[in-house]
């Protein structure tokens, strides 16, 4: 028998992606009694974000949260200006791919980051989904917020939305 010694291959993206489950830890083990929340599960490259509430606008308010905890941070941010983000989707995957991508080009293209989320309507029909959600918050400014993570865009790789008994969770990978 030959054993043939192999170098351990340590990739950037691993490395990135374990530093994203562990450096959340307030998020990362979570008590799913009473309120809502968010964590970073591991994935080999990209993003993959559970978030949760006792509804879905909690859901949904929190998988936005933690959009802004990967690119930046919600700390520190001031909720000087107002943007409305609408989404809408033939299902709640849809409706959360479209709520996420629209999140992704408000930052793109103008830096905003949000201090506060609120979901101002959810209309929840078959076939026909819509959701109106008010930020709060700031431009980005490399002084004051701390540079997080690029999101190149959301994906339908592992998405859910499901309904466990009194919560509602999300389930998202971000490609970054």
């Amino acid at each position: 028998m030959v054993l043939i010694e192999v170098e351990r291959v340590d990739f950037p993206s691993m490395r990135l992606c374990s530093w994203l489950a562990n450096s959340f830890k307030a998020f990362h083990e979570p008590s799913f009694r009473g309120m809502g929340g968010f964590r970073f599960l591991e994935h080999m490259s990209d993003a993959f974000i559970e978030a949760w509430g006792d509804s879905f606008e909690e859901a949904y308010v929190e998988a936005a949260k933690a959009f802004y905890e990967l690119v930046s941070s919600m700390k520190g941010v001031e909720p000087r200006v107002e943007r409305v983000v609408e989404a809408e989707g033939r299902d709640l995957q849809e409706l959360l791919y479209d709520m996420l991508e629209k999140l992704i080009i408000l930052f793109d293209s103008e830096g905003f980051l949000a201090s506060r989320i609120e979901v101002e309507e959810l209309k929840r029909e078959t076939g026909e989904n819509y959701l109106r959600l008010r930020l709060l918050g700031e431009p980005y400014d490399p002084g004051r917020h701390r540079h997080g993570i690029h999101v190149k865009a959301v994906t339908y790789h592992l998405m859910e939305v499901r309904s466990e008994d009194s919560r509602k969770v999300l389930r998202f990978l971000l490609d970054i």
